[in-house]
Parts: C-alpha cells; sequence; structure tokens
C-alpha cells in the first residue's frame, strides 16, 4: 500500500490555516497535535503551542499541516513538502537514498514516535519529500 500526499508548513498560523481549509473543502475541522503534546519532548518552549501535526482529506488524498519550529526557515508560499507514505520499508529506503542524490538531508531515516521509519530529504531541484512508513495492520 502507497500514498502521495502534500505537506504544508506555515510560520505560527497553521492553526489559522487549517480551520480555513477544512471549511473550503467541507471537512470537519481536524484535531490539531502542538508541539508541546508530542510525546518525547526536546521542544522550544517557545512552540509549545505551535501545531505540530493536522490533517485533512481532499479529494482522495491527504493535505497535512504544521508550523515550523523555532530556527527553520520558512518563506511564504514556498512551504509545500511532498509526502510519500509506504508499508514498503525496502521501497521507502530506496526513494529516500534516490531522493537524496545531490541534494540534502533534514532528518535521516529513523523510527519516531509516529511512523516506523521517517525521513525528510529535499532533493538536488529543491523539492522537500517527506518520506514516511506506515503498518496497514497497526491500530490507530
Amino acid at each position: 500500500m502507497q500514498s502521495f500526499d502534500v505537506f504544508i508548513n506555515f510560520d505560527g498560523n497553521c492553526r489559522e490555516a487549517v480551520t480555513f481549509y477544512a471549511e473550503v473543502f467541507g471537512q470537519a475541522l481536524p484535531e490539531m497535535m502542538t508541539y508541546g503534546q508530542a510525546p518525547d519532548g526536546g521542544i522550544d518552549e517557545r512552540d509549545a503551542d505551535r501545531i505540530l501535526y493536522a490533517m485533512i482529506p481532499i479529494f482522495g488524498s491527504n493535505a497535512m499541516f504544521s508550523d515550523c519550529p523555532s530556527g527553520v526557515p520558512f518563506e511564504r508560499g514556498n512551504s509545500i513538502g511532498m509526502t510519500l507514505g509506504s508499508d514498503d520499508k525496502a521501497e521507502l529506503t530506496r526513494l529516500f537514498h534516490a531522493l537524496k542524490e545531490g541534494g540534502e538531508v533534514f532528518m535521516d531515516l529513523q523510527p519516531t514516535f509516529w511512523s516506523g521509519l521517517y525521513g525528510m530529504v529535499t532533493d538536488k531541484f529543491g523539492i522537500l519529500w517527506h518520506l514516511s512508513h506506515f503498518d496497514p495492520n497497526a491500530q490507530a
């Protein structure tokens, strides 16, 4: 099983944007996790109320949203990343290594509290990619 979604970053106004997009696309307002609610802690206190993650289904795909944490460069309108999800760790690893050639790794592939394997890379064309393993048998 695989998915291709979009991840959109904001600079402190993610909650407002998610509320807007939910209304525009006729979706219920989703739950929004803040950086302060993240189970692994280690956040900058300035980010405690910023949104770490929210998701709205749009036309059969998912639009995922987050505020950039403090210190991460943000350029308005240029803050969209492609998201690849797969239940195949080997294929995800292959894609990650192919995309990083000539690009820049922001987060190497590793387990996280939200994914069995996750990484972030900007490819040689400047496109940001989030790669995330998901277990189709996991309980939600």
